[in-house]
């Protein structure tokens, strides 16, 4: 039997010890990165629970603004609606729902707002002449009863309140004139026209233009400067957060089923009525700027068509668009307004003063303007001249 060979170790004065384990120094913590790298986590825990409001704090860290942090965070959780707001959804879906019931008969309802007569009722009287049945006039008055020269404007007159300026007084007296054209089934839909508005076409054109339009012509727009988003007060939540908020013209037009919405509407109209006024935060807020286009923004955003067909003109950058007089009444005049075929939203931010869109009606790019507004007492005979060429404009 073969004898086993271990491992034989020789003279243990050959044995070579390797020395034993290092004792290295400890490694200097990176203190800096560390203190960083907490700032950091910071900054974005706080920017989530408290996104920044300001712009110009924004494009501190990007130069997309609070899109780019907006795009960068996780989503905010969706809030619970409050049952105030669950209630008022519940109609406003219903309504919207509901398949128009079409009238026979559908007519457009006109709706003055003037503090009282009608410089151009004699031109509304030729506008209107030989369509009977397929219009209604009412008439909100707030000073004085006008004295009427038109048969189609006797008796037109509903009850009527006082109206300021800039106050909650105005989306009231539109509302008023909702209600009022809502009585008459027939009345399709509701144009809303104050004392300087003169038509830019015939009957016809206008009320092919709306009947057959799917669509709200309410304006509507995002104007992140101080006459925009700046007018915005925190004590409207949770009903209404600053990134619905809009702005926009108050002459609209609007299909029977918004006119019953903004009629069912309380909650968020009571909003408006307290905290967008003068005074609130310091700030001066309009409400009939910022009522109708924030509210539709919020309930049934693919419904209007985020422009007014009344044109106005505020390339003087001033608190008011500029007014014609009998001078600037051409024909010239009328030709540029009608073939306008775009859109403009000034905001009052200097980073994007302008916004341009361009006027699509059922799927095909149009002029904008039915309407126009702004034009002196002393403009109606250049007009009432001028008005049976407008239909070749």
């Amino acid at each position: 039997m073969k004898s086993g060979h271990g491992w034989r170790v020789g003279n243990m004065s050959d044995l070579q010890f390797l020395p034993g384990t290092r004792h290295r120094p400890h490694l200097k913590r990176p203190m800096w990165i560390i203190v960083l790298v907490s700032f950091v986590c910071l900054f974005l825990v706080c920017a989530y629970i408290y996104p920044p409001n300001s712009r110009s704090a924004c494009y501190v860290f990007s130069s997309r603004g609070c899109k780019a942090l907006s795009d960068w965070l996780p989503p905010a959780p969706v809030r619970e609606l409050t049952d105030d707001e669950i209630a008022s959804r519940v109609v406003i879906r219903d309504i919207l729902s509901t398949p128009p019931v079409r009238s026979k008969n559908s007519k457009i309802a006109f709706l003055f707002l003037t503090p009282g007569p009608l410089p151009f009722e004699k031109l509304w009287d030729k506008f209107l002449h030989g369509h009977e049945g397929r219009f209604s006039v009412y008439v909100h008055a707030s000073k004085d009863k006008p004295v009427h020269l038109s048969r189609y404007f006797i008796n037109r007159e509903i009850r009527s309140d006082q109206v300021v300026w800039g106050r909650i007084s105005m989306v009231d007296a539109e509302r008023r004139l909702l209600a009022n054209a809502l009585k008459d089934p027939d009345n399709q839909h509701f144009v809303l026209l104050s004392d300087s508005c003169v038509p830019l076409h015939d009957f016809d054109y206008v009320y092919n233009y709306l009947l057959y339009s799917n669509t709200s012509f309410i304006d509507c727009f995002e104007d992140p400067g101080p006459h925009g988003n700046g007018r915005y007060s925190e004590h409207m939540l949770p009903e209404v957060d600053l990134k619905d908020f809009r702005k926009g013209a108050q002459w609209f037009t609007m299909k029977r089923q918004h006119a019953l919405i903004v009629m069912a509407d309380n909650l968020y109209y009571s909003k408006f009525r307290d905290y967008c006024k003068h005074g609130v935060d310091g700030k001066n807020c309009i409400a009939d700027e910022h009522y109708l286009p924030t509210f539709f923004n919020m309930i049934d955003p693919v419904g209007i068509a985020n422009r007014s067909v009344t044109h106005v003109d505020w390339s003087e950058r001033k608190w008011h668009p500029k007014s014609y007089k009998a001078r600037d009444v051409t024909y010239d005049l009328l030709k540029n307004i009608t073939s306008v075929d775009f859109s403009e939203h000034a905001t009052s931010d200097e980073q994007k003063t302008v916004l341009e869109r361009p006027c699509v009606w059922n799927g095909i790019r149009r002029p904008c303007y039915l309407f126009a507004r702004k034009f002196y007492p002393d403009t109606l005979d250049n007009l009432l001249n001028l008005f049976s060429n407008y239909t070749t404009l």
